[in-house]
């Protein structure tokens, strides 16, 4: 006789139904239009169009500055996390509550600030300019903002991590002799690896995708600070729709590459760390 196991919550097949019904609705059915669209165009004017300099010029643009920025905040938002993690100082709630305001501020009104405050009359820039240093209406602006609106992603998944790590590890590291630097690459960084990878992937696909925040202080220069999504804007106000298709394809290809790739490591660094976990449980056993 065989018996079927039942799961203790019912209605698995309808919840995965309604599942696959949502995410077709959502996602999947809007990026096949996307698909279908540029479709319309033959391969001769796709890849023309893909060819373009402008178009080459803002998509290495946006995924560059995306990859800078999500790369810069995955260092210092770490830093910022073990900050709030192990430390007290005066006014730790209210920075803590200002790391959530790029989450809620409109990204426009972001992009109207940092413009404000970079633009060579502004209150940084002024005095950055005349050093022969500009910010607003180049790349390097175009990265700030990306360092605005990418750093809560990082932080918000790197700090329960930390806040679950046991400080007994860190200090048997210093016990035994291991240096600070030791400690953070040998200890510290393979527990937070893929929280770490998980952070920088969500602030690099906020930046690639991001319009509101660039488009004020990227000055919006074709072929120096013209990024991919403002392309796409540019060619639906030309009612060139096929054409705007074409570069939203294109992003879309390119970002679900480097995201797979991404979770590709975070999913290597989870078994590797599965692994040495299991292969320590004995020598502890022993241990004890």
């Amino acid at each position: 006789m065989t018996f079927t196991s039942r799961s203790a919550l019912p209605g698995f097949h309808l919840a995965l139904g309604y599942t696959l019904v949502y995410l077709s609705l959502i996602v999947l059915i809007p990026l096949a239009g996307v698909f279908f669209k540029a479709a319309e165009l033959g391969l001769a004017e796709i890849w023309a169009i893909l060819r373009s300099e402008r178009v080459l010029s803002a998509l290495t643009l946006s995924f560059g500055t995306a990859l800078i920025a999500a790369a810069l905040n995955a260092i210092f938002g770490t830093l910022v996390a073990w900050v709030f993690v192990r430390y007290d100082f005066p006014g730790k709630r209210l920075f803590d509550t200002m790391i959530d305001l790029p989450f809620a501020l409109p990204t426009a009104v972001a992009g109207i600030a940092l413009t404000a405050l970079y633009a060579g009359n502004g209150w940084v820039g002024q005095w950055l300019e005349p050093l022969g240093i500009k910010i607003a209406f180049t790349p390097v602006g175009i990265i700030i903002a990306l360092l605005f609106i990418g750093l809560p992603f990082v932080v918000r998944t790197v700090e329960p991590v930390l806040r679950d790590m046991e400080k007994e590890l860190e200090e048997a590291a210093a016990s035994l002799g291991a240096s600070r630097w030791q400690t953070i690459r040998l200890v510290l960084l393979p527990s937070l690896l893929p929280s770490l990878l998980t952070g920088f992937a969500l602030a690099f696909a906020r930046g690639v995708g991001e319009y509101g925040s660039v488009i004020f202080i990227a000055g919006n220069l074709p072929y120096v600070s013209e990024i991919a999504p403002l392309l796409i804007v540019i060619r639906l106000e030309e009612f060139d729709y096929a054409g705007a298709t074409v570069v939203a394809a294109a992003m879309l290809v390119i970002a679900f590459v480097m995201l797979f790739v991404i979770n590709s490591l975070q999913a290597w660094s989870n078994r590797h760390k599965v692994r040495n976990q299991s292969l320590a449980l004995p020598v502890q056993g022993a241990k004890q």
